[in-house]
Order: structure tokens, then sequence, then C-alpha cells
């Protein structure tokens, strides 16, 4: 399958910097939202990542690691067990995403 041309390929930069992925990254909007689940447990939703340009099992791999919880990745959507509504902002902002 051919790779699909990116901005780090027109300007000649090799694919170890991962510009594509950067800018990827950088034009996507993340939100962020909890909802209660059973037995009122809270859960944190992270919404609006493209799943074609992210790695969302990756990225939720990540995101649990750093915040020390479990989670899933389930209908194009990251799904963190707690409410992690106030330390998840800057955790994306580190991986490079932008928020609603």
């Amino acid at each position: 399958m051919a790779r699909k041309k990116g901005l780090g390929d027109i300007a000649g930069l090799p694919p170890e910097l991962g510009i594509d992925d950067d800018l990827a990254r950088a034009q996507q909007r993340a939100s962020i939202r909890m909802e209660k689940r059973r037995y009122g447990k809270p859960v944190t939703i992270v919404e609006g990542l493209d799943p074609r340009d992210v790695d969302l099992a990756e990225l939720a791999s990540r995101l649990k690691r750093r915040l020390g919880t479990g989670g899933t990745v389930e209908d194009g959507r990251i799904e963190l067990q707690g409410d992690h509504r106030k330390r998840l902002p800057d955790r994306l902002r580190e991986e490079g995403f932008l928020l609603e």
C-alpha cells in the first residue's frame, strides 16, 4: 500500500522527525467530559479524535499509564476510569492535541 504524502515529504524532511504526526495531532480538537456509570462510578471520556490520524489504543495506553488508571477505547473514544477532568487536559496538550 502506498503511503500518503504529507508535509514532511513535500518539505523534504526525513520521516523520523514525525512532522506529519505532529501536524495531524495539532489539527484535531479533543473534548473531555465525565459520565457516571453503574453504581455512580465516574468515567472520563475523551472524544473528537480521528482514529485514522491517531492510534487511539496507543494514546489510551499512554494516558492510563500517566494517570495511573484503567480504561478502554470504545466507539472511537477513550474511556478512563475515574474523574480526570482536571489532570487530563495537561496530559493531552503534552501529547500535542488542542482542546475544545
